[in-house]
């Protein structure tokens, strides 16, 4: 067995009735030394009670004042000492602040980091490896179409020509708008003409109007025209047209509704632009701009409805009303606050009246001239190409024509080049492809955009480089969509590989990349991806023997 445990003595006490400390290190009294200041008071306190048997056992310091009773210590809060420490703080920040009085070069401690001046030799790092914010953006900067309004325009049910036919309908055309929106909220106009011959047409043409007010109201007034209009599709017997589509002059009053100008609509003319905006009109200074999901509905229902009637009656409009109503279509497609939404209903729409042209081959050359004149921004025509989906033979048609000119029309070309020649698409791109060089493309815009001498400014060299690969990206990738609108044949494996060898000797080593330059990079990629689907398209086509023995006879 173990013996008892033997009991160590007591240190002694001294008379403050603390334990004796064989290991602590006592500091001698320095009068009008360094020492006196509080800080370094403080310091010694900090110190005297570190060095204690106690304190060294645990893992932090206490600021706390220790009280003893016997043998016991404990650390209780005191009020007097919180007290002091708040005093001791103040005091320490004024003689702070003293001491950056009395010497102002250590002032610039306190100095933000942005405040701080630059050197010339950091100045000079700085620009070196700097990079430019300017880069090609991804979505097209878009037009000003659609101009705010608070309110939309009011919509009046004409009943010059309605005869009740029942009390309910009687008290429904004899309600004021107000009551009128009620009947249709509350869901009394299924009731009235759901399921009825001869649904009149000024309710139609009404509820048509309401499409442009706000969703609480658009969405009724288009599940009841749908409802009305499809079930009038079924009743309707073979030759019957008492199927109602909105005119052009209508779908523009619509669009006016919902903040478009527009001049009155000439069906013979319809290369005009339907939709010329006036900024200065007095009701767009005073209002804000229109919530673009609302404004999104609104045309998600025409557009709906649009299609319903192109696909119920391919004959109700004109050529010459198509291609207006294309361009309308197509220029509300670039609004600003339209930029990042899906376009879906409008590119099926696109294809709908397309395909109801009657005299196609005719109406491409007019409608690509209308189409080309939209906007003068290089990216939001390409933008507008690709409103056109690459689905059908007019589309595809279409997006190849209209890119081809384009590209003529920003280089300047689309006069001396014979753009409409059958099957020479790729011919004529291979001529423009060689106008394109990011060079050629800067002096060209140097000579219109800047005076003479400005264009050698740091700043302004550096604008116009971005603005030369800007547009040099936009006429590379309509170049990409005119390729891959064409069906390759062994006959035309020679001017795509004449195009292959043009993009790397014109584009591709024209372009150096910088870190300052980030444009330039997105640029080089873009002729990279071109060159390899190109590459793909030659390796999938077979070319004529020609090509590989041209001495052959």
């Amino acid at each position: 067995m173990a013996g008892p445990e033997e009991t160590p003595p007591a240190l002694p006490q001294d008379e403050g009735g603390q334990e004796a400390e064989g290991t602590s290190i006592l500091l001698p009294s320095l009068t009008g030394s360094c020492f006196d200041h509080p800080l370094h008071q403080r310091l010694l306190h900090a110190t005297r009670r570190c060095s204690s048997p106690t304190s060294a056992l645990t893992p932090k310091v206490s600021k706390k004042p220790k009280f003893t009773s016997g043998a016991s210590e404990s650390y209780v809060n005191s009020l007097d000492y919180l007290l002091q420490e708040k005093r001791d703080q103040a005091l320490e920040q004024e003689r702070e602040q003293l001491l950056l009085h009395d010497r102002p070069q250590l002032s610039f401690l306190d100095l933000d980091e942005d405040e701080v001046p630059l050197t010339p030799e950091h100045r000079m790092l700085v620009e070196k490896f700097s990079v430019s914010p300017q880069v090609i953006p991804l979505v097209h900067p878009g037009e000003t179409v659609f101009l705010p309004r608070h309110q939309p325009l009011p919509c009046i049910l004409d009943r010059s020509q309605l005869k009740p036919r029942s009390h309910l309908e009687e008290w429904f055309l004899s309600c004021p708008p107000a009551q009128q929106l009620s009947f249709l909220h509350m869901g009394f106009l299924s009731n009235l003409y759901l399921h009825t011959p001869d649904c009149p047409v000024a309710l139609l043409r009404w509820l048509f109007q309401l499409l442009t007010w706000p969703p609480e109201t658009s969405l009724g007034a288009f599940s009841l025209l749908w409802d009305l209009s499809v079930d009038g599709l079924f009743q309707q017997s073979d030759g019957d047209k008492r199927w109602w589509c909105p005119s052009l002059q209508e779908v523009m009053e619509t669009f006016h509704s919902l903040g478009a100008c527009s001049p009155a609509p000439d069906p013979s003319q319809p290369g005009e632009r339907v939709l010329k905006n006036d900024i200065n009109l007095s009701w767009s200074q005073q209002q804000d701009s229109p919530p673009e999901t609302a404004l999104d509905l609104s045309l998600s229902y025409i557009c709906k409805f649009l299609a319903l009637c192109a696909l119920a009656q391919p004959t109700a409009y004109t050529d010459g009303e198509l291609l207006g109503l294309i361009e309308l279509l197509c220029r509300a497609g670039l609004d600003v606050g339209l930029r990042l939404l899906p376009k879906t209903d409008l590119q099926q729409l696109l294809l709908l009246l397309l395909e109801n042209i009657h005299e196609w081959p005719g109406q491409l050359q007019p409608l690509c001239c209308t189409l080309s004149k939209v906007s003068d921004h290089h990216h939001n025509l390409l933008a507008l190409v690709q409103f056109f989906m690459d689905v059908t033979s007019r589309s595809r048609q279409l997006r190849s024509q209209l890119s081809l000119l384009v590209i003529a029309q920003m280089l300047d070309q689309q006069e001396t080049l014979p753009l409409w020649q059958e099957k020479a698409q790729l011919f004529l791109l291979s001529q423009l492809l060689s106008l394109m060089r990011p060079s050629s493309l800067r002096q060209h815009l140097g000579s219109v955009t800047l005076p003479p001498g400005q264009e050698q400014q740091p700043k302004a060299s550096a604008e116009l480089d971005h603005k030369a690969c800007y547009l040099c990206h936009s006429l590379l990738t309509l170049a990409g969509v005119v390729v891959s609108c064409q069906d390759i044949t062994p006959e035309q494996w020679g001017e795509l590989q004449l195009l292959c060898m043009q993009l790397d000797r014109h584009i591709s080593t024209h372009i150096r990349e910088s870190p300052q330059a980030m444009h330039r990079t997105r640029l080089k990629d873009l002729a990279a991806q071109t060159y390899i689907r190109w590459q793909e398209l030659l390796a999938h086509c077979q070319p004529q023997a020609q090509y590989f023995s041209p001495w052959k006879d």
